[in-house]
């Protein structure tokens, strides 16, 4: 044992004296100075038994930004009730259906109403294998290293979305109430489901491009996709059930009174209580402040359906999309949000603001990277979809928090997550607005053509 603990260190000391002589490596001399560089006081030695015996976030809590906080709003948009999309990605469904739903029990006077997940769920999932195994088709003729071919690889199918892929599935679909089509255990917890779809795509897009390199007709391609999606179609019935297409629900009024009971489809429900036309009545707007402002960008493959629509936004500065959203507050819209949740979030509290925790404080370093920079380097990006629905505004109309109903179920706030403006200006990516509160001069900048971005751009994240 000794022997061979001294073999080791032998082994060690000299592929430490290997890297001494050329360029880049961390030499023995340059360890002794790093290590020598290290403060050994007494103060420094009680910080780091703090710290690795607990929770970085709880040694970095800063009481200080808990003083004076309130949770008073100026301008709220009442939400209906909160959901909990549990173990699944999500969020960008849960946040669609929640903005539609509100518009629905306020046109119609309805007490409640809950639209099902599951539902539209299922068909996205369908739709996302189909742009996968469209795409190796499309793409059969190029290498296996073709930058497209391998991301599409890396990046099969997902439970994660955006607005796209909302508007487009509803539009398509329709939405049934959640009575109709109900959870099940695998649509609240989707990671297992994930990698099995994920593990069948890959294998069918490698028997596609096998077709292809065969000299097969693509007419034969096709029929073979079919046939993929066929089993694609039963993995999601027998895990998420299968979607109805005809259903019968009774409407009620605000005393519990039923009003009538009808048979529907989902389509025909979708266009007798929501109607929306959600493709062009909507503008996508982004703040990346990595890339020129006033231009129409767009994202590829960006979308969940083959013959969906990419990502498209307009890029402002943070500034002209909070006057949007102010409006939209004031006329009694929600709006669907999207933003780095994750960055200084105080779970306990439901408060997202960057002094939160003061980490440079904590590691004696400083963190200086703006937004752009972060971008830039996918040190952040948007990660979660959620409804906007409140903002509190000073004596002079500027804002100084904003509030989002989340999907994670009951919790602080009843559910809501608050953010400080100084955290909006820094984590705030994607705002949809209803194009009656985007000033004529923004709208123009729609007829421009999209500046087309790669896949593998930072700007495609999907929301979880």
């Amino acid at each position: 044992m000794k022997r061979s603990t001294f073999f080791i260190g032998a082994m060690i000391f000299a592929a430490l004296s290997a890297g001494a002589s050329g360029k880049g490596g961390i030499s023995p001399d340059m360890l002794g100075r790093l290590k020598s560089a290290q403060d050994r006081s007494v103060s420094t030695r009680a910080l780091r038994n703090a710290i690795s015996t607990n929770d970085i976030d709880k040694i970095a809590s800063n009481p200080d930004s808990k003083n004076g906080f309130n949770t008073h709003f100026s301008d709220r948009v009442k939400s209906k009730g909160i959901t909990n999309q549990q173990r699944s990605g999500r969020c960008w469904l849960f946040t669609g259906l929640n903005v539609l739903r509100s518009q629905i029990m306020e046109q119609h006077d309805m007490p409640e109403l809950k639209l099902s997940q599951s539902y539209n769920f299922f068909y996205d999932q369908l739709e996302k294998a189909n742009l996968f195994l469209q795409g190796m088709i499309d793409l059969a003729d190029r290498p296996a290293d073709d930058k497209t071919v391998d991301w599409l690889f890396h990046n099969p199918i997902n439970d994660g979305g955006q607005y796209t892929g909302l508007s487009d599935n509803l539009m398509k679909y329709g939405i049934v109430p959640a009575e109709v089509m109900q959870e099940t255990f695998t649509a609240n917890n989707t990671a297992r489901l994930n990698k099995l779809l994920a593990l069948k795509l890959r294998e069918d897009g490698l028997e596609l491009r096998k077709m292809h390199a065969q000299g097969k007709p693509e007419k034969e391609m096709q029929q073979r996709k079919e046939e993929m999606l066929a089993e694609i179609y039963r993995m999601l019935a027998l895990t998420i059930g299968e979607p109805p297409t005809e259903f019968s629900w009774t409407r009620y009024d605000k005393d519990g009174k039923p009003v009538s009971t009808k048979t529907y489809t989902p389509q025909s429900f979708y266009k007798e209580f929501a109607g929306n036309d959600l493709k062009n009545d909507y503008v996508m707007l982004m703040n990346d402040p990595s890339r020129e402002y006033y231009k129409l960008y767009e994202i590829d493959f960006d979308r969940h359906a083959y013959d969906g629509r990419n990502w498209t936004y307009i890029n402002l500065p943070v500034e002209e999309i909070k006057e949007m959203a102010i409006k939209s507050i004031k006329d009694g819209e929600m709006m669907y949000f999207s933003c780095d949740v994750g960055q200084f979030l105080d779970r306990e509290r439901g408060v997202l603001d960057p002094d939160n925790f003061d980490y440079e404080a904590l590691m004696g370093t400083k963190f200086g990277m703006d937004k752009a920079d972060r971008i830039r380097t996918y040190a952040s990006a948007s990660s979660h979809a959620m409804t906007l629905v409140a903002v509190d505004l000073d004596s002079n109309g500027k804002p100084t928090k904003w509030m989002v109903e989340n999907s994670w179920g009951p919790g602080a706030n009843d559910g809501h997550l608050i953010m400080t403006d100084k955290w909006f200006d820094e984590y705030m990516f994607r705002l949809v607005v209803n194009k009656k509160h985007v000033p004529a001069e923004i709208s123009k900048i729609l007829k421009q053509k999209p500046i087309l971005l790669p896949a593998w751009d930072p700007m495609f994240a999907p929301e979880y």
